[in-house]
């Protein structure tokens, strides 16, 4: 007997064995890939504690594609910082919409913690030390750049109180530095809420400012 022996052309094409194709990323896909792969250790590790052997495995690449678009670890860790400092600064400046001096250091405040709430691997690149120059600055340079757009408000309630405008540098680097150094503490805390640590931040600055004497003077035995 005979058994008839199904052609595989006869099998519906439902049933045939599919192979799983791998879609190949671009370049600029890659690139994002790395990128993203890099802030999540850097975050994490640190930089000396990140390897290109452990940023290349984890994206499913071989050492030389990381070095290809960054040149290598330094090179990546460059472009994660600027653009975290980029997209913190865009954060704040864009946030500066009121008109109410009270309310654009509320603006602020709530820039800067939002920014941590979010963004929180960036924001722990950022607060670290950087193992290496960096051309595009510091943490404690874009601070300084958010103080110099609360400066100029500050500049012009300097001057219609009556106060030394030339001092608002000072007391924008002050504020800003503040919320900085609370945004840190808050960043591990995460207590009270957000809203709550804005309006304690707020109340402190302004309230401060409220008071300011136009020419303070030193209590103490020191005067110099």
């Amino acid at each position: 007997m005979m058994v008839a022996v199904a052609d595989s052309s006869s099998i519906p094409s439902n049933d045939k064995p599919r192979r799983t194709r791998r879609t190949r990323m671009t370049g600029a896909e890659r690139r994002q890939q790395l990128l993203e792969i890099g802030r999540t250790l850097f975050a994490a590790k640190g930089f000396e504690g990140t390897s290109v052997e452990e940023i290349a495995a984890k994206a499913g690449v071989s050492k030389p594609v990381v070095y290809e678009h960054f040149g290598g670890k330094e090179g990546l860790y460059a472009v994660v910082v600027d653009r975290e400092m980029r997209r913190l600064l865009d954060m704040v400046t864009s946030s500066l919409t009121a008109g109410h001096p009270r309310e654009l250091c509320e603006q602020a405040a709530f820039a800067l913690l939002d920014y941590i709430e979010e963004y929180t691997d960036g924001f722990r690149i950022l607060v670290r030390d950087s193992p290496i120059p960096q051309s595009t600055g510091s943490f404690a340079s874009l601070i300084s750049d958010i103080a110099t757009q609360v400066e100029d408000i500050l500049g012009r309630e300097f001057k219609s109180r009556g106060f030394d405008p030339k001092l608002a540098p000072l007391y924008a680097q002050a504020l800003v530095g503040m919320v900085a150094l609370t945004g840190q503490w808050w960043l591990d805390v995460r207590k009270p809420k957000k809203a709550e640590v804005a309006a304690h931040l707020v109340n402190l600055a302004w309230h401060g400012l409220d008071g300011l004497e136009p020419k303070p003077r030193l209590i103490g035995h020191r005067k110099s």
